[in-house]
């Protein structure tokens, strides 16, 4: 197994999943057996259908606690849309209410899903940093039916599309400039290797199995918490480990500098050198490859056609599959 640009902080692990149906549609939570296949499945994880327990699990009424924090959660505090954990309130500016509350019933706080510090998961985007009238903007597109999920089962990204319905524009904009003045920081550990941990889907997300073994990776990106334990209690200061195939970094790092001989164009035209973001163009460096895949192929399956979507579109009109995953592996190796 070869580390590739590989960081990782002392303490990384990751916080807080347990996302329960709230404003997902019935088809998310219940899959049905005749529905089609989903698209790139590692890409797109969506929660099995939910099986009765024999014997349900007693209540964790126990407070918890993260190193590097003099703060304690319960589990149900944890879970709760309106008032998410801050473990770390030092490590932000005071954030504005719809980012600690949202509204209730209808828009749930912002900082549940992509943490008060903007990191973000994989199962939804990374927000710091990012341009103010970009959120904005995207936002927009949510609400005006411009980007859908290709995989509309997966209960995030349809969350995300009933919340940007609900929420005003004022909202939109408190939100977008409140993020777009964190900075964003490394956060996932691109690792190219040939097996991977097996894994299941729980909480919209990969879960490596416990004691399960090892499975060849094939053409995928494996995304997964550092810390299953500590991404469950919504840590803002725990990352995540991406397991890509072999040699991807390198060819993904020749196709989005030369454009592959006419395949695709080379991405720093839009997005910068270092896929650092310019101007309104957002960062592509450090971001999680499966959120990144799932960009792509949305984009190239005409789900994502906001106002900014068209730039886009010839880059991405002759991509594989195999393309997405290198230029993904290599964006995400780079340093924020």
């Amino acid at each position: 197994m070869t580390m590739v640009r590989a960081w990782v902080p002392a303490c990384v692990l990751a916080a807080g999943a347990a996302l329960a149906p709230f404003l997902v549609p019935l088809t998310a939570q219940n899959p049905s057996s005749s529905a089609p296949a989903t698209p790139l499945p590692w890409a797109y994880p969506v929660n099995p259908p939910p099986q009765p327990e024999a014997q349900p699990a007693a209540p964790d009424t126990a407070e918890h606690r993260l190193p590097g924090s003099a703060r304690a959660f319960t589990r149900k505090q944890v879970t709760d849309f309106f008032n998410p954990p801050d473990w770390y309130p030092d490590d932000h500016p005071a954030m504005p209410q719809i980012v600690a509350h949202g509204r209730s019933p209808e828009v749930r706080a912002c900082g549940y899903c992509h943490l008060p510090n903007g990191q973000g998961r994989t199962e939804n985007a990374s927000l710091a940093g990012l341009p103010a009238a970009y959120i904005v903007q995207q936002m927009a597109d949510y609400r005006n039916g411009l980007r859908q999920s290709s995989e509309p089962k997966m209960g995030p990204p349809a969350n995300m599309l009933a919340l940007a319905k609900a929420a005003t524009e004022e909202e939109a904009r408190s939100a977008a400039q409140y993020f777009s003045k964190l900075n964003y920081k490394p956060w996932v550990r691109v690792v190219e290797t040939k097996m991977v941990p097996k894994t299941r889907v729980e909480g919209w997300i990969l879960v490596a199995e416990k004691d399960a073994g090892q499975e060849p990776i094939g053409m995928r990106i494996v995304e997964t918490p550092e810390d299953h334990e500590r991404f469950e209690l919504r840590d803002s200061m725990s990352g995540f480990i991406a397991y890509v195939p072999l040699g991807s970094v390198k060819k993904g790092e020749a196709l989005a500098n030369t454009g592959g001989s006419g395949k695709t164009l080379r991405c720093s035209i839009c997005h910068g050198q270092g896929l650092k973001g310019l101007g309104n163009v957002p960062f592509l460096a450090g971001r999680s490859p499966s959120y990144l895949v799932r960009q792509l192929y949305d984009i190239k399956t005409g789900n994502r056609r906001g106002e900014w979507s068209p730039l886009m579109r010839e880059a991405v009109a002759k991509l594989t599959t195999e393309d997405m995953i290198e230029l993904a592996a290599y964006a995400a190796s780079l340093t924020p």
